[in-house]
């Protein structure tokens, strides 16, 4: 393979559903435009793709309403000078099946390589390290895998690969019994072989319908006739029956990784995000920054347009959007505070999401119970909430638009 090949990248973005883990905030927002450590969820795998040479172009694909991105794609493109493009599925197709769905758009320019990633995931995305495997290995797919503990396995996609040659010999998903301590991270490098492997698939059962077998003569090109609307997974679906063919390889990751389902997790990988900037791109930080004079311990975001009092204590992993305003004494821990915000005086705010427009009053404490992943680790407020002062809420999650005049513990204001 040519080291001057063109390269793409497509972003798994996914579409609204039934589920209601990321409620209340994507009530208000699409779940890639969240924020996180001051920018879209969808920014960091975005940017990430600037690690790829000749990189042509950068797809999302999802079900979404395209207009909910058609200004920050604007943004991106620009920022990047390399087109951001959102491809909108009529409805879900999975992985493997959006990929196939837009396979003529996605070669248009010509690429040798396509990555693909998911948006809901926080890592350090080393596309740079896993092409130079990938070209190595010299098959048709390579997928990220990280190690993680026994306990975690069962949550995540399990796979055995060999030990020299990191083929790819066993996938699970989300198996009853443990299979392997190593994992599918949802990032992905394929050749456009990849397309003409799924025409020639036999199908599963899960897959029987929307597969069909073709000719020989019919396999030569690309048929808009040969896949059916219906839903199939690049993991369970497509490399299940390629294991063991020298066809998909793993590259393993030694840096942290985590999936973004619920808002509690989206708190924890802001920090690791600001931690990310610490190493990375250290100017995103406020430590230093001569226009926030606040005292501000450890990795600490804020937006530009936001004010905040010199008395205020910022920090650690705190992350401040547009146009919020800090009051004086307010005390800001763990937490990600979103546009238009008000702290006023004196008021505290640890392991917490506040909601946009949302105002904390004075003396007023907003708080989770903290670490060791408890579900109800971090108190969430929707948009528009109103805490009045000296209020009291602890590990509860308020609905948009609700006022509260008394103190809460681990409940859900609807």
């Amino acid at each position: 393979m040519a080291d001057d090949g063109k390269a793409i990248a497509v972003i798994m973005v996914g579409g609204p559903t039934k589920g209601t883990r990321f409620r209340p905030l994507s009530l208000n927002i699409a779940k890639p435009l969240f924020p996180l450590a001051g920018f879209p969820m969808v920014h960091h795998p975005i940017l990430s793709c600037k690690k790829i040479p000749n990189l042509a172009h950068i797809y999302l694909i999802g079900f979404y309403d395209e207009r909910l991105f058609t200004l920050y794609l604007s943004n991106v493109s620009s920022e990047l000078k390399i087109p951001v493009r959102y491809l909108c599925e009529d409805k879900p197709h999975g992985s493997a099946g959006a990929l196939f769905k837009f396979r003529d758009l996605l070669m248009e320019d010509s690429p040798k390589e396509i990555f693909v990633m998911h948006c809901d995931i926080c890592c350090s995305f080393p596309l740079g390290e896993m092409q130079m495997a990938h070209r190595t290995y010299g098959g048709i797919g390579t997928i990220l895998v990280k190690k993680v503990s026994t306990e975690a396995t069962g949550e995540f996609g399990e796979l055995v690969a060999d030990t020299e040659t990191k083929e790819l010999l066993h996938f699970a998903e989300k198996p009853e019994t443990h299979v392997s301590d190593y994992i599918n991270c949802g990032v992905y490098i394929f050749t456009p072989d990849i397309f003409h492997t799924m025409q020639n698939l036999t199908p599963t059962p899960k897959q029987r319908g929307y597969f069909r077998r073709l000719s020989s003569f019919e396999s030569l090109e690309f048929s808009s006739q040969s896949v059916q609307k219906e839903f199939i997974r690049l993991d369970e679906d497509l490399f299940t029956p390629l294991v063991g063919k020298k066809k998909i390889y793993t590259y393993e990751t030694l840096d942290v990784w985590e999936q973004i389902k619920t808002p509690r997790m989206s708190l924890k990988c802001s920090s690791l995000y600001l931690k990310q900037y610490r190493l990375n791109t250290p100017e995103l930080l406020s430590n230093g920054d001569a226009s926030v004079t606040a005292n501000i311990i450890g990795d600490v975001y804020v937006h530009p347009s936001s004010k905040i009092h010199p008395t205020a204590k910022i920090g650690p992993n705190v992350s401040i959007s547009a146009n919020a305003r800090i009051g004086p004494g307010v005390r800001l821990s763990e937490c990600i505070i979103l546009d238009d915000v008000e702290v006023q005086d004196n008021a505290i705010v640890m392991h917490a999401i506040i909601g946009w427009k949302s105002s904390i009053g004075k003396w007023a404490r907003v708080q989770g119970q903290g670490k060791n992943g408890a579900k109800n680790g971090i108190s969430i407020l929707g948009e528009g909430v109103v805490v009045e002062d000296e209020v009291v809420v602890l590990s509860s999650t308020v609905l948009p638009h609700k006022s509260l005049n008394r103190s809460v513990q681990g409940e859900i204001i609807l």
